[in-house]
């Protein structure tokens, strides 16, 4: 059931991976209004909301874009950072809007801030307390039922994450066609790219409930 688990979601993952990159191929072949670039973008939607103490920085990698609330910085990767197109300037208002949560303390937002430190010390431990809860089950089920508690929260946080960045999507679309950076037709295409982005984070908490099930369903059913 497990490998069933495995496969399913690997193989949407790699779907949904190659779909995006190939729309986000596409719409960094269509220019936006005034020349703007990701930089650009940025900084403007930053200033347009009343942010001045955050930065805009350039970092190595590919979709390695993301919002950092401890630095106040939103990091863009070298091509959304220095190209004019309408992935770049979907991708940095996006992180622009998680900027923009932090400034106005985003109640699912502070959630997953407050689930940072937890997540990353349940995921340091956590297969190991899996492993040992499977092969130990009948003789010590409460080691299969701590790594079940530290495998939910790391699922609690997937589902969290769903709303901030759908939120952040929603908050970068509206901005670029209100601020003129997009037009009628390419904020479809903002919207489009931003979707399939989102979609990433729905298979990933969808594959950590489903694998949750699977080992509530090994605990349940251990005297069988």
């Amino acid at each position: 059931m497990y490998i069933l688990i495995f496969i399913v979601f690997m193989g949407l993952s790699l779907l949904i991976g190659q779909t995006l990159k190939s729309k986000f191929r596409k719409y960094s072949q269509i220019p936006v209004n005034l020349g703007l670039t990701g930089r650009d973008v940025a900084l403007k939607m930053l200033r347009e909301n009343g942010i001045y103490d955050v930065k805009v920085v350039s970092v190595e990698g590919q979709l390695t874009d993301h919002y950092n609330p401890q630095t106040k910085t939103v990091n863009l990767s070298a091509d959304v950072y220095n190209q004019s197109n309408i992935s770049a300037a979907a991708v940095a208002a996006h992180e622009c809007g998680h900027a923009i949560q932090h400034a106005q303390a985003y109640s699912f937002l502070q959630m997953r801030s407050a689930l940072v430190p937890v997540v990353s010390f349940a995921s340091n431990w956590i297969q190991w307390v899996l492993l040992a809860g499977v092969l130990l089950i009948n003789t010590f089920p409460g080691l299969l039922l701590a790594g079940i508690v530290l495998f939910a929260l790391t699922t609690l946080f997937s589902f969290i994450t769903l709303p901030v960045e759908i939120n952040a999507s929603q908050r970068a679309i509206s901005w670029l066609n209100n601020s003129g950076i997009t037009t009628y037709e390419t904020n479809d295409y903002a919207k489009d790219a931003l979707k399939w982005a989102a979609y990433t984070y729905v298979v990933a908490a969808l594959a950590s409930l489903a694998t949750l099930l699977y080992y509530i369903s090994i605990f349940t059913g251990r005297r069988d």
